[in-house]
């Protein structure tokens, strides 16, 4: 991802298809690896989120763009899956060198952030400092459940480094969201921590929940609480845009609030029924591809129903996460907050290289989670 940016996909894809034919080759039981975890309610709620998203085309008035958006979206989710269900047993004895490659990478790009980008450069590849941006924030998926996994294995000495390099590459980038990540996840590792189970569980799913709720009445509540002079401190960041933005699609989710516009219509959602149903000078910020918030997207795009459906796999990964022991548990709701306080901020909802970094963060965390304790398939 630092040399090519959205090779995320590639990588996690090729891995899937190789642990699954290694899988095949050893004669594992798929049907129970791969089949029977969506069976389960968690996995029946997320299948029936996706068969929204597909219902969501017929009536979709940007058929072509639903169809790119979700071929693109797809293939990246199959490769995070298989990732998720086949790596983890394997994980653990490569900890040490995923760590050093994750070193390196942090590394490499404080190196070339201080020179000025001349390695781009040489490269051929685009000279800006926000082409860091998506490999720091994959690195941030994957860096709370691979310092788990170390410290777990008694390698907390590389744990440290490992948190410490991306700390540093995160702080000397241009990437506020990696840092607003690490900072969220971090407190909320170092509070759940100490939390009973159920607390922990429940504040963390109150504030993604309260994120989904809220996000169609986002825009409207931080024009009228957010002062001045915090838009001027925040000022690199485009708060003001942000806002705006924020209020347009939230507007456009009011104008069609039960179904949605249609699955990956956010690209050109200024083409879309609803946009024309608000005011002239709220539609301006519909063209600029998605609402920069992936829970203000699914409203906009998916409706009523597929914020609900969005909630109920929330709600049921969370209860699945109870049975959990309380470190694997606690970075577990670690990742989902930093995840979470990203997608509320940052990147579109079905980006395939952020797909392909959940699932490689899940994979991970279910490493994690083996070495606590045999991890049922159905888990």
């Amino acid at each position: 991802m630092a040399v090519a940016n959205r090779s995320s996909p590639v990588v996690v894809g090729l891995a899937g298809l190789l642990l699954l034919a290694g899988a095949a080759a050893a004669g594992r039981p798929l049907r129970t690896l791969l089949v029977a975890p969506l069976a389960t309610p968690s996995g029946l709620s997320a299948l029936a989120f996706l068969a929204w998203c597909g219902a969501s085309l017929a009536w979709s008035p940007l058929p072509g763009l639903s169809l790119r958006t979700l071929s693109e979206f797809l293939p990246a989710l199959l490769g995070a899956y298989l990732v998720a269900r086949l790596a983890p047993p394997h994980l653990g004895a490569v900890a040490r060198p995923a760590a050093w490659v994750m070193i390196a990478t942090c590394a490499y790009v404080v190196a070339d952030l201080a020179s000025g980008l001349v390695i781009r450069e040489a490269l051929g590849q685009r000279v800006a400092a926000f082409a860091f941006n998506r490999p720091l924030l994959v690195t941030m998926l994957l860096a709370f459940p691979l310092v788990a996994v170390l410290a777990a294995t008694g390698r907390r000495g590389l744990a440290a480094l490992s948190a410490a390099c991306l700390a540093l590459a995160a702080w000397r980038s241009v990437s506020g969201a990696t840092v607003l990540g690490l900072a969220t996840g971090a407190l909320t590792f170092g509070l759940v921590r100490w939390l009973p189970a159920r607390a922990g569980l429940g504040l963390t799913g109150a504030a993604l929940l309260g994120a989904l709720v809220l996000a169609p009445v986002e825009g409207d509540l931080l024009a009228r609480t957010m002062p001045e002079a915090l838009h001027q401190r925040l000022a690199g960041s485009s708060t003001r845009a942000r806002v705006a933005i924020a209020r347009s699609f939230g507007a456009a989710v009011a104008a069609d609030p039960w179904r949605g516009a249609g699955y990956g219509t956010s690209g050109r959602f200024q083409d879309a029924p609803a946009a024309e149903r608000i005011e002239p000078e709220m539609r301006v910020m519909l063209a600029v591809g998605h609402p920069h918030n992936s829970f203000l997207q699914v409203w906009a795009e998916l409706g009523v129903v597929g914020a609900t459906l969005a909630a109920l796999v929330l709600v049921l990964t969370l209860r699945a996460l109870s049975a959990w022991r309380t470190v694997p548990r606690s970075t577990a709701l670690a990742l989902l907050a930093c995840a979470g306080i990203v997608a509320f901020v940052e990147h579109g909802a079905w980006q395939a290289w952020w797909t392909a970094g959940v699932g490689a963060a899940i994979a991970w965390l279910r490493a994690l989670q083996y070495q606590s304790q045999d991890l049922t398939d159905e888990r």
